[in-house]
C-alpha cells in the first residue's frame, strides 16, 4: 500500500452523511425540475471573509533563503463578502455576483440587499440555493419575500459546503491570486480582493470548474 503527502479535510462532527446522501439523490433533482419549470435562474449564494493576514502558499526563493512576509498583526479588520453564483435558465452562461463590505458582518440587511442587486441584474424568476445562516432565515427575509415574487429559496444540508460552488471560488482567491499578499490596510484589501474578483467572474471555464467541483450533476448543452 502507497502512502503519498495527503492534505487532511475539516469535516464537523455535526455532520449527517446520510442526509447529505438524500439531498443529492432527491431534493437536487426536484430542484432542477423547479428551475426547469420555472425557466429560472439558479443562484447558488455564500458568505465569507478576507482577512489582513495572507493565506501563506510555497513559492520560489534562493535556497536557504525562506521568505518573509510582513503583515500587520495588530488590526484584526477584514472585508466581508456575499457571492451568488448563477446558471441561467438555459444552462449556457454563469455569472458571479458580488458584494463587499468592510468591517462589517453579513446579517440579514445586507443578505435582502443582495438579494435586490440579483434582481436588478438577472430577469425573470430566480431560485436561490444556500445553507442555514441564522440571516438566511430571518423574520426580515420572509418578510421581504412575501413582497418579491421572483426569488424561491431552497436550502443545502447541514454542514456540507462543499456543495455550493462559491465555497470553490473564496478558496481559488485565496489560494491563488491573494495568497501570500500583505495588503497595508483593509481598504487596500478590498481594492485588491475587488480587482481579482472581478476578473475571475469574467471566465466562464472557471466559473464551471466551481460547479463541477461540488460533484453535483449539472448538465451542459454541447
Amino acid at each position: 500500500m502507497v502512502f503519498p503527502p495527503q492534505k487532511p479535510e475539516r469535516r464537523a462532527v455535526e455532520r449527517d452523511e446520510e442526509a447529505i446522501r438524500r439531498w443529492i439523490e432527491h431534493e437536487w433533482p426536484r430542484i432542477k425540475h423547479l428551475v426547469v419549470r420555472l425557466q429560472a435562474y439558479l443562484v447558488f449564494i455564500d458568505e465569507t471573509g478576507f482577512l489582513l493576514h495572507p493565506l501563506l502558499r510555497r513559492t520560489w526563493a534562493p535556497r536557504g533563503r525562506t521568505p518573509v512576509l510582513r503583515q500587520c498583526t495588530r488590526h484584526h479588520r477584514r472585508v466581508s463578502a456575499i457571492g451568488g453564483l448563477s446558471i441561467s435558465p438555459r444552462r449556457r452562461r454563469l455569472g458571479w455576483y458580488l458584494q463587499f463590505h468592510l468591517d462589517r458582518s453579513i446579517r440579514q440587511e445586507q443578505v435582502i440587499d443582495f438579494l435586490r442587486h440579483l434582481l436588478r441584474h438577472l430577469s425573470g424568476k430566480i431560485v436561490v440555493v444556500w445553507d442555514h445562516l441564522q440571516a438566511h432565515q430571518s423574520h426580515a427575509l420572509r418578510q421581504w419575500l412575501r413582497r418579491c415574487r421572483r426569488v424561491h429559496l431552497e436550502y443545502l444540508p447541514g454542514y456540507a459546503p462543499e456543495l455550493n460552488p462559491n465555497e470553490y471560488g473564496w478558496a481559488y482567491l485565496k489560494g491563488n491570486p491573494l495568497a501570500n499578499y500583505c495588503p497595508a490596510d483593509v481598504e487596500e484589501l478590498h481594492a485588491r480582493v475587488l480587482l481579482v474578483a472581478q476578473g475571475v467572474a469574467t471566465q466562464q471555464n472557471l466559473l464551471r470548474s466551481f460547479v463541477h467541483a461540488t460533484g453535483l450533476p449539472v448538465r451542459w448543452p454541447q
